[in-house]
């Protein structure tokens, strides 16, 4: 790197008309004639939370021994190649989802309760009540300094309304995301609008309006700016930039592929959101990218990402599964239903581990973009048979700038609250909080 008098400002964009692109970060980005040689930008934590329905087999998602030689279970198998970047927990579990005297309303309770440990109100009405979700403490404090505090994101484009389950409200199940006790985060299906929230300037109505028309890449319109950054820039950085813009070009790709291809017939009894593909497996990697790219740009540090909602029935006929995934929850210990559903934890962690490979090999700062993220992955209950909040299966990944290491199961005693380790995550983000829900304590040996 050639050291200059003076460094480009971490927030650096390149602008257009409508455009906004924030880079990712570079060595130009160092403090000019740094102290030290080997100096680099700080890293900044990232953090994320990947939810999955209607729970799991446990004996296929949980490995038999703790410790670091703990072998991969089928469910887990799709992460082979970053296991060592992967913590693997049981013992876990939400009282603010147990089940008491209430009867039914577990699936709204398990997804609401996820990551707040607190009861959701019973209600049908606009009278909503949960509890603060761990990824919004977190965006409060660590989301200040970008240009989205958070970024909900989820793969179901059709919205129910009214009640969904036992009494309770269908807006329980759209988001398991809540800023305030009374304030659920709404969560986008549309990679066309979350793209548009990634990298849109904002400006009117008339200029996004004016762009789409032209059918023409962000990076188009940001080629002016785009040149003259690069003459300020090293073999190195000019690298990075290179590969961040033809990610960025490579989503836009996609999107608008799915919006000429998208067939507005498939659903007739319901509207398709522009934008979404036909196929459910490009929507979701598509999502994925998106959420990279989202950390990559440090557009924002804090993602939620709903792979379904609970008591969803969607089949995978794509991998060989043609029954809906809740239908084959209720397994009866039932060995082809077991089978069926295992397929589909298997693939669900199989779009996690995409993306996890994918950070590792993007750069950032002075390691990967996996170095610098915390992820949660798991689901809201633990026995998908029983539908019990209890041995919740969870993993961690990513290297947390350093406070996580992977490769390692830890089998915690049995009903550990969740949000003990609701606390550890914070902690290692660099929140504090003196309690989450129903915590007692943060977790040991993470």
């Amino acid at each position: 790197m050639i050291i200059t008098k003076k460094a480009l400002p971490r927030r650096t964009f390149l602008r257009g008309l409508g455009v906004s692109l924030a880079l990712p970060v570079l060595d130009a980005m160092v403090p000019a004639l740094s102290a030290a040689p080997s100096a680099g930008t700080p890293a900044v934590p990232r953090l994320g939370f990947i939810y999955a329905p209607n729970g799991s087999f446990l004996p296929n998602f949980f490995p038999a021994q703790p410790g670091r030689d703990f072998q991969l279970t089928p469910i887990l198998t799709p992460l082979e190649k970053v296991r060592d970047r992967v913590v693997v927990l049981s013992g876990l579990a939400n009282k603010g989802a147990e089940n008491l005297s209430e009867g039914g309303g577990v699936h709204t309770r398990v997804g609401t309760a996820w990551l707040s440990g607190v009861r959701p109100k019973k209600t049908e009405g606009a009278d909503l009540e949960a509890g603060t979700s761990i990824d919004q403490i977190a965006a409060a404090k660590i989301g200040t300094e970008t240009p989205l505090q958070s970024l909900q994101i989820t793969l179901d484009h059709d919205i129910i309304v009214g009640s969904c389950e036992n009494g309770y409200s269908c807006v329980y199940q759209h988001t398991f995301s809540w800023k305030s006790p009374t304030t659920p985060m709404p969560m986008e299906s549309n990679p066309r609008s979350v793209f548009e929230r990634l990298f849109g300037e904002g400006g009117t109505a008339a200029e996004r309006m004016a762009r789409l028309k032209q059918d023409r890449s962000v990076l188009d319109l940001a080629r002016e700016d785009m040149s003259r950054l690069k003459r300020r820039l090293g073999i190195k950085d000019r690298s990075t930039v290179e590969d961040y813009l033809t990610a960025v070009r490579d989503v836009e790709q996609r999107i608008q592929r799915a919006e000429k291809s998208t067939d507005p017939t498939r659903l007739p009894d319901m509207p398709t959101p522009v934008g979404v593909p036909d196929s459910w497996d490009e929507h979701a990697k598509l999502m994925f990218d998106l959420m990279l790219l989202s950390y990559q740009a440090d557009i924002t540090r804090v993602v939620a990402f709903q792979i379904s909602r609970e008591l969803n029935g969607r089949a995978y006929p794509w991998i060989g599964v043609a029954d809906g995934h809740h239908s084959v929850s209720h397994h009866q210990l039932d060995p082809e239903k077991i089978a069926r559903a295992t397929k589909i934890n298997t693939y669900h962690v199989s779009l996690f581990a995409r993306l996890l490979e994918r950070m590792r090999d993007t750069p950032d700062g002075d390691g990967s973009l996996l170095d610098h993220v915390l992820i949660m992955y798991g689901t809201g209950m633990g026995d998908s048979d029983h539908h019990t909040p209890v041995n919740i299966p969870t993993m961690l990944a990513g290297g947390a700038c350093g406070r996580l290491e992977g490769g390692l199961y830890l089998r915690y005693p049995a009903d550990t609250p969740m949000m003990n380790l609701g606390m550890t995550i914070l902690d290692k983000v660099g929140v504090q909080v003196d309690r989450v829900g129903d915590s007692t304590g943060r977790l040991t040996d993470l």
